[in-house]
């Protein structure tokens, strides 16, 4: 793993825009040895891991870039969020990846420094260009991963203020998801029965037969199965997701005696 195929997927970020990136991502092959271990897995079940590897430096990209917008939201960089961010490198592609993933925000955060000196809506719209970029580079399980993750971030301090709510809604429209995914995700730890109601997206007036579909609806889209190729890591923290799915359910279920 060489720090020069980082700087070729910020660098195709600055000069080619956010479809630079991920070309200079993926080309670059960032994580060998992480690569390296996906390919493995995917041989070993008769998969094409050239795709998935490609896959999952697309979907580590894409949420470092997302990421660098989250964190500035509130105009601060907070340790806890960029230590979440660390804690993600080294749980999904090792300790050598950390600093280098560190590199890429610090190298985004001064990109959106000068880009906004000259224009307050050059990194925002960059940001939705990225999203589309996204949105037809990834699958709609995986957004809706690489969503759950950004969500975790901008909860890392314990206080998910205003504006990166909106970030986390802006980021989400771009990459074709919606604002209630967005409460869903943000409610997904929540204990109470109004929190129970925003992760399974429905009002508490909805009907019986409205909340069983509702959390069919949610049972499909979210199912582990649906980011396997990204790696077995992330495919764990897409099952912790879904429990928190389910343990909603249940809480919705009880307080209306339903089975």
């Amino acid at each position: 793993m060489k720090i020069g195929k980082w700087i070729g997927g910020i660098m195709g970020f600055m000069a080619l825009g956010p479809l630079g990136a991920l070309a200079g991502y993926a080309i670059g092959s960032l994580f060998d040895k992480a690569n390296d271990a996906q390919a493995d897995f995917d041989n070993g079940q008769g998969g094409a891991s050239y795709t998935h590897a490609g896959q999952r430096n697309s979907f580590l990209f894409s949420m470092l870039v997302m990421a660098s917008y989250i964190i500035r939201a509130d105009g601060k960089i907070m340790h806890s969020e960029m230590e979440f961010v660390r804690r993600f490198l080294r749980t999904n592609f090792g300790e050598d990846a950390v600093n280098e993933g560190e590199q890429i925000l610090l190298n985004l955060f001064e990109q959106q420094k000068r880009m906004d000196a000259s224009n307050p809506y050059a990194f925002r719209n960059t940001i939705h260009e990225c999203g589309a970029q996204i949105a037809a580079n990834l699958t709609y399980g995986e957004r809706l991963q690489l969503l759950d993750f950004l969500a975790k971030i901008s909860q890392s301090d314990g206080h998910v203020c205003q504006q990166e709510i909106e970030a986390l809604k802006e980021v989400a429209q771009a990459m074709q998801l919606s604002e209630k995914e967005v409460e869903s995700m943000l409610n997904l730890g929540g204990a109470s029965l109004a929190d129970a109601y925003k992760v399974l997206e429905i009002d508490p007036s909805a009907t019986d037969e409205e909340v069983r579909a509702a959390y069919r609806r949610l049972a499909l889209k979210h199912h582990p199965d649906r980011v396997a190729t990204l790696g077995e890591d992330i495919r764990k923290a897409a099952e912790e997701k879904f429990q928190h799915i389910n343990n909603a359910k249940e809480r919705i279920y009880k307080a209306r005696g339903m089975k």
